[in-house]
């Protein structure tokens, strides 16, 4: 159920719908404060009289606004109370690393998902750097040692996976769900970590020399005790 709930002045409003019309609505006509519930199923109900029709046209425009709202604030990134998909049946899943998303970008894009989950990439130093690998499910895998520099991994899904000593220098991992991941050694130097989650990762002599994150996320990353002397000082934790 969303809600817009907004008290009106007595002037007059103008919306631009999709047919591109305006409405010119006089306010004072209306009564105030207007209170719009719009359920998922698109249905509206005012809890003033809906005996006016222009009313019910701006009540239209309003839930169409929230709808809008809705979906361009949705996120390919798996949300914490949400089922991950089954476990893809295709059999050469864990290859598709190498080849990535051939269109993936730094917003998550992507022309086939990846679900490199379970895979073992242990010590890869050619195949995954420069890959794209936006939205990529890579829950339980392991990288360890791998070359992953120049990597974009951006919404990638990595809860519990293993990067011990892995290398993301110059990646862009902005937006990635690294909870509970093993990141002890890993190499973050000049990476984008703008949005990552790394509640309850293993930070351990992990290097983020010259990072770029933003300063709420900065003062996330720096509540986890696992992150050595050096590690916060480059981080710049207080």
């Amino acid at each position: 159920m969303a809600t817009l709930s907004t008290p009106l002045s007595h002037n007059t409003l103008s919306l631009r719908q999709l047919s591109t019309k305006r409405l010119h609505c006089p306010l004072h006509q209306l009564p105030l404060p207007i209170r719009i519930n719009c359920s998922s199923a698109s249905k509206c109900v005012s809890k003033t009289e809906e005996s006016s029709s222009t009313f019910k046209e701006l009540r239209s425009v309003a839930c169409g606004l929230l709808a809008v709202c809705a979906v361009a604030t949705a996120s390919p990134v798996i949300a914490a109370n949400q089922r991950l998909p089954p476990l893809s049946t295709e059999p050469n899943r864990c290859e598709r690393a190498f080849v990535g998303n051939t269109i993936g970008q730094a917003n998550g894009v992507y022309d086939k998902p990846l679900d490199l989950r379970f895979c073992d990439y242990a010590n890869e130093k050619s195949n995954l750097k420069g890959k794209s690998l936006a939205a990529a499910l890579m829950s339980d895998a392991k990288f360890d040692g791998a070359d992953m520099s120049e990597a974009v991994m951006s919404k990638a899904y990595a809860v519990g996976a293993s990067f011990k000593g892995a290398n993301f220098s110059n990646a862009v991992l902005d937006r990635v769900n690294f909870d509970n991941a093993d990141l002890r050694g890993a190499v973050f130097k000049n990476s984008v970590l703008s949005g990552s989650t790394f509640n309850n990762a293993q930070l351990e002599d992990a290097v983020f020399e010259d990072t770029i994150i933003g300063y709420i996320d900065l003062q996330k990353l720096c509540t986890n005790k696992s992150i050595s002397a050096d590690g916060r000082a480059e981080l710049g934790c207080r």
